[in-house]
């Protein structure tokens, strides 16, 4: 796991955000945002690099052909994802133009980050191999059928296909053996919130004691 302090000069304190789907990884950012706390999201990186004039489309461009290209100079994620999902090659070819780049801005933003600490939000840490990217790794968890009911709830998937998207994803028993801490979050936003408080007062007592 990664260390309790940063070294000195290099980078802010921070702490590494995860779940699986349906987990409520947003929710709880969120929770932190509230507190004053920076949020690098891994996702929202990710769009900024695929959106139009994005540095991230002419590689991709260039492995996956100009139809993956909307006519507005944007990336057309679903018929994208629909060749990364369906081909496990694809998948790895698209990560290793992607996942590089995020990890360069995630950096550089929290290099830049002049806050106590902050939170790096990264879906995919376990799966990526990137937890030394952060000094704490924090993940959030619920039991399998409340991230299936939540996922049905907001996107429509019927739950085999959130199962499968679980599949593709690192388990519960994976990144939990990880973590540094855990937010359980099996229960609602009223039982977030006392968790957020307790893990922010942790954390400023952490950054301050690392520098």
């Amino acid at each position: 796991m990664p260390s309790t302090s940063s070294p000195a000069g290099l980078r802010p304190f921070a702490v590494a955000l995860t779940g699986g789907i349906g987990s409520g990884k947003s929710a709880v950012a969120e929770l932190f945002a509230a507190h004053g706390v920076t949020v690098i999201d891994a996702d929202a990186v990710s769009h900024a690099l695929t959106a139009p004039g994005g540095a991230a489309l002419a590689p991709i461009a260039r492995a996956f052909g100009a139809e993956v290209i909307r006519p507005d100079g944007g990336l057309d994620r679903a018929a994208l994802r629909e060749r990364v999902f369906a081909d496990p090659a694809e998948r790895r070819r698209l990560e290793a133009i992607l996942h590089p780049m995020i990890r360069a801005r995630m950096q550089a933003d929290l290099a830049a980050d002049t806050g106590p600490y902050a939170l790096l939000a990264i879906p995919l840490l376990v799966e990526t191999g990137q937890t030394d990217l952060a000094d704490r790794i924090l993940v959030v968890d619920a039991p399998e059928a409340v991230r299936i009911e939540r996922v049905g709830r907001r996107s429509g998937l019927a739950p085999d296909a959130v199962r499968r998207i679980m599949a593709s994803q690192a388990s519960s028993t994976q990144r939990l053996a990880v973590a540094d801490d855990i937010i359980d979050n099996s229960g609602d936003l009223a039982d977030l919130r006392p968790q957020v408080e307790a893990l922010h007062a942790r954390y400023l007592r952490l950054a301050v004691a690392g520098q």
